[in-house]
């Protein structure tokens, strides 16, 4: 059995993984989902008091989990979400966790895409320059088509009242700039052959990573070698929990568990 490490995205807390979390378990693994800083609490409790939120960055993000994946007594299975999957993908390239899965995941330093609706998407935030330092939250309108355009409005408020939280502004605007930085936290070094295995899923109807985002990222790893695989789900939006997740999350550890086997419609490099 093996250890295995979730990371939650923007909007987000680990309630995020849920059902995956319990899956997982349910199969005899040990899992770990902690949370970014200020957002060990409920969510409840960080919608009237987001004010933890808005001191840190993606730096303090990705030093929080590399020292938890340090102590740990063996290396785990490394999965991100959206901003966990850039997260992910650090954390791997300084030589952490045994292989390593994003789902729908942000990108790191180097991929210039930045689609119409990634952009909509994180209007609330980037389109105020004065929002750093700050954590603004989604409506219910906004949320929809962001994580669960797939959905009707009705299902995705029922997600909305019980995981959606304000974002980490600071986080958002690393990402966003990354490529305005000579060293921005999610620098990497995609020719790094020494790294774990990783799996980078892309979701065609997401609004927020775009699945031709996923497969920009993927393919700058083309001179690693490392083995690095794309594959993209049909019909699915950029929450991790939308209806079929099952299919996903079984696909993720399938790989994880054996990277090196042939999967169908998969791209491998």
């Amino acid at each position: 059995m093996e250890t295995i490490v979730l990371i939650h995205g923007l909007w987000m807390t680990p309630r995020s993984w849920d059902s995956w979390k319990e899956r997982y378990e349910s199969q005899g693994h040990t899992v770990l989902a902690p949370a970014w800083p200020g957002m060990d609490r409920t969510v409840a409790e960080i919608n009237a008091d987001p004010a933890p939120l808005t001191g840190y960055g993606m730096a303090e993000v990705i030093d929080l989990y590399d020292t938890i994946i340090r102590d740990l007594d063996e290396k785990p299975i490394i999965m991100g979400h959206s901003m966990g999957g850039a997260v992910t993908q650090v954390l791997v390239d300084r030589g952490l966790g045994k292989a390593a899965v994003g789902v729908a995941p942000a990108t790191v330093k180097g991929i210039p895409d930045l689609p119409f609706s990634t952009i909509r998407s994180s209007r609330s935030v980037l389109g105020n320059p004065f929002n750093r330092n700050k954590a603004t939250a989604l409506n219910r309108k906004q949320f929809h088509y962001a994580f669960a355009n797939t959905m009707d409005q009705a299902e995705s408020d029922v997600i909305y009242e019980a995981q959606a939280v304000p974002a980490v502004n600071n986080v958002l605007f690393d990402v966003a700039f990354a490529n305005l930085h000579r060293h921005a936290p999610t620098e990497v070094d995609f020719e790094n052959g020494d790294r774990a295995a990783m799996l980078l899923i892309g979701f065609e109807e997401d609004h927020v990573v775009p699945p031709k985002v996923v497969w920009h990222n993927t393919i700058k790893y083309h001179g690693s070698e490392a083995i690095t695989a794309f594959h993209e789900f049909a019909g699915r939006p950029h929450y991790p929990g939308a209806p079929g997740w099952e299919e996903v999350a079984d696909f993720a550890l399938a790989w994880a568990l054996d990277p090196t086997h042939e999967i169908e419609d998969s791209e491998v490099f």
